[in-house]
């Protein structure tokens, strides 16, 4: 048998995978694609929802789906892969289309955070203006001002 990477794929309830003997891995992050040999630099990186690769010790192609995860390289022969969900197949294509949804759902839920955020935002500082001038309305001074007379004005 080869000597290659010891290749896991841990979600918080399952391991994926155990495989002893990956002759190679390919993985992307925010950066782009790449691939790991034995021998890699120890390397930790954050991987987003994507499909991840590996030629296994009978020289076939296993992909795992990945909802965003974490991969860490050490001794140039262990690639630890922590992930929130894995989904397993032989597919490209239909694993590519999973990726795609939750690449779609992530970008909705950052986008209701960020609305989330600004309404958060601007409450806090309606809440500032109350602070700084009490008894008006949100926060701005309506109070009359009596008009002062000008000199040589008047009787």
């Amino acid at each position: 048998m080869k000597r290659g990477l010891y290749l896991t794929i841990a979600t918080p309830m399952d391991l994926l995978v155990d495989e002893p003997a990956a002759l190679s891995v390919r993985a992307e992050d925010e950066s782009g694609g790449f691939g790991i040999l034995r021998g890699h630099a120890d390397f930790l990186t954050v991987l987003p929802a994507s499909v991840l690769r590996w030629r296994g010790a009978d020289e076939a192609e296993h992909f795992c789906a990945l909802r965003a995860g974490l991969m860490t390289v050490t001794g140039g022969e262990r690639v630890a892969v922590a992930c929130r969900e894995g989904i397993l197949g032989d597919d490209l294509a239909r694993l590519e289309a999973e990726v795609g949804l939750l690449r779609a759902e992530e970008a909705d839920a950052d986008r209701r955070a960020r609305v989330e955020q600004m309404r958060l935002h601007a409450q806090a500082v309606r809440q500032l203006m109350r602070f700084l001038r009490p008894g008006t309305p949100g926060g701005l001074d309506h109070t009359p001002r009596m008009a002062t007379a000008a000199k040589g004005d008047g009787p």
